[in-house]
C-alpha cells in the first residue's frame, strides 16, 4: 500500500519532486495528469513524485503503460509497472497495447515505435479526461537531441530539443540528470525495470549514450551534457523570438494566390537571410502543411537573391515555388496567379 512507503527525503527525491512541483499549480478543481510510465528508473521517479506531489497541489495523478510489444515478455513488463504504479497510489492506471512493428512513411523501428507510443498516450488522455501527461525525458535525453540533430545537420528548430512544455504533454525532468532518477529510486526502495534497448549500439540514440558523450566528457571535461541542454534552451528561446516576429507581419506581406500564397520578393529580400529563410519554411509549413530542409529552403531564397529567370522549384508535398513579378508564389499547381486583395 502506499502509506508503507515513505523513503527518507534525500536530494535526489526532493530535486525530482521539485520538478514535478514546477508544473503543478494549485488547484481546486482535480484536475487529472497521467504519468506516461515505462518502468525505466527516469519514469518511475516521475511516478513516484507525481504521487507524492499531486495531491497536495489538488490535482489527481494517474498512469498510463504503453506496451511496445517489441519483445519478449513484453506484456508481463507492462503489467508489472502497472501494479508499481498502483502501489505508489496513482489512479486510473491504464496499460496500453499497440503495434509498433510496421514503420509508417519508412520512420524506422524507432519512429514507428515513438508514433504508436504517443498515439496511445493521447488516447489514454482522452479517455480519462487527463489536462497533462507527465513524460520522463531527463538532460541526459536533451543532451543526446541536440547531439544527434548536431550529427544530421538539423536547423536550430531541432537543436532547440524537447520542449519542457508542449500542448497536454509536459516534461519537468529536463533539468535531472539520469543518475539522480536512479538514485531517487534507489533512495525510495524502488526496483526499475532496464529496457533491454537501452543498451542495443543498433540504435544511434544508444550508440551517443553510451560511447559518444562519455568521450566528449573524457576529452573536454565534465558538464558537456549540461551545456548542450543550455544550448538547447537558447535556441529555444531564439526560435520563439522569430516565431512572434514572423506571427507579426506575415499577413501584411502574404496575398492570395491561385492554389496557394504570393509573398512579396521585397520584403524577403529586405529582410536578413535568417528572418527571410524562416518565413519561407513558415509558409510552406502553415499552408500545406510540409517541411522544407535547407537546400530547398535556400533554393526558395534564391527567387529572391539570385533571380536570373530560373524555372519554378518543385518543393514537397506537391508544392513550387515560382517567381511571378514582385512575388514569390507558392502553389499546388504552379499557378502564378496573384489574386486581388479583398481590400
Amino acid at each position: 500500500m502506499p502509506s508503507e512507503r515513505r523513503p527518507r527525503l534525500t536530494p535526489p527525491i526532493a530535486d525530482v519532486r521539485r520538478a514535478v512541483r514546477s508544473v503543478l499549480d494549485a488547484r481546486d478543481d482535480a484536475p487529472l495528469a497521467l504519468v506516461a510510465l515505462s518502468g525505466g528508473p527516469d519514469s518511475l521517479a516521475l511516478a513516484a513524485a507525481a504521487a507524492f506531489e499531486a495531491p497536495r497541489a489538488g490535482w489527481r495523478a494517474g498512469a498510463v503503460v504503453v506496451d511496445h510489444g517489441l519483445q519478449p515478455g513484453s506484456s508481463e513488463q507492462a503489467d508489472a509497472a502497472a501494479s508499481v504504479a498502483r502501489d505508489l497510489g496513482l489512479d486510473p492506471v491504464l496499460v496500453e497495447r499497440v503495434d509498433a512493428g510496421a514503420a509508417p512513411g519508412g520512420a524506422g523501428p524507432e519512429g514507428a515505435a515513438r508514433a504508436a507510443r504517443y498515439a496511445a498516450l493521447d488516447a489514454a488522455a482522452a479517455a480519462t479526461g487527463a489536462e497533462v501527461v507527465l513524460l520522463g525525458h531527463t538532460l541526459d535525453d536533451q543532451a543526446e537531441t541536440v547531439l544527434l540533430g548536431l550529427a544530421r545537420g538539423s536547423g536550430s528548430g531541432s537543436l532547440g530539443g524537447m520542449a519542457a512544455r508542449s500542448g497536454r504533454y509536459a516534461r519537468p525532468l529536463l533539468g535531472i540528470r539520469r543518475a539522480d532518477t536512479r538514485q531517487a529510486c534507489l533512495d525510495a526502495g524502488l526496483e526499475p525495470w532496464n529496457d533491454p534497448h537501452n543498451l542495443d549500439s543498433a540504435y544511434a540514440r544508444v550508440r551517443v549514450r553510451e560511447r559518444v558523450l562519455p568521450l566528449l566528457e573524457a576529452e573536454l571535461g565534465p558538464g558537456v551534457a549540461e551545456a548542450l541542454a543550455r544550448t538547447a534552451e537558447q535556441l529555444r528561446e531564439d526560435e520563439r523570438a522569430f516565431d512572434e516576429q514572423i506571427d507579426e507581419f506575415i499577413e501584411e506581406i502574404c496575398e492570395p494566390a491561385e492554389a496557394g500564397i504570393a509573398v512579396s520578393a521585397a520584403v524577403l529580400a529586405a529582410n536578413p537571410a535568417a528572418l527571410r529563410q524562416r518565413i519561407i519554411r513558415h509558409v510552406v509549413a502553415s499552408e500545406f502543411g510540409a517541411s522544407l530542409s535547407r537546400t530547398q529552403t535556400l533554393e526558395v531564397a534564391r527567387l529572391v537573391t539570385d533571380w536570373h529567370g530560373q524555372g519554378p522549384i518543385d518543393l514537397p508535398g506537391g508544392v513550387r515555388a515560382t517567381r511571378a513579378g514582385a512575388h514569390v508564389v507558392l502553389s499546388t499547381t504552379g499557378s502564378t496567379t496573384v489574386l486581388p486583395h479583398d481590400h
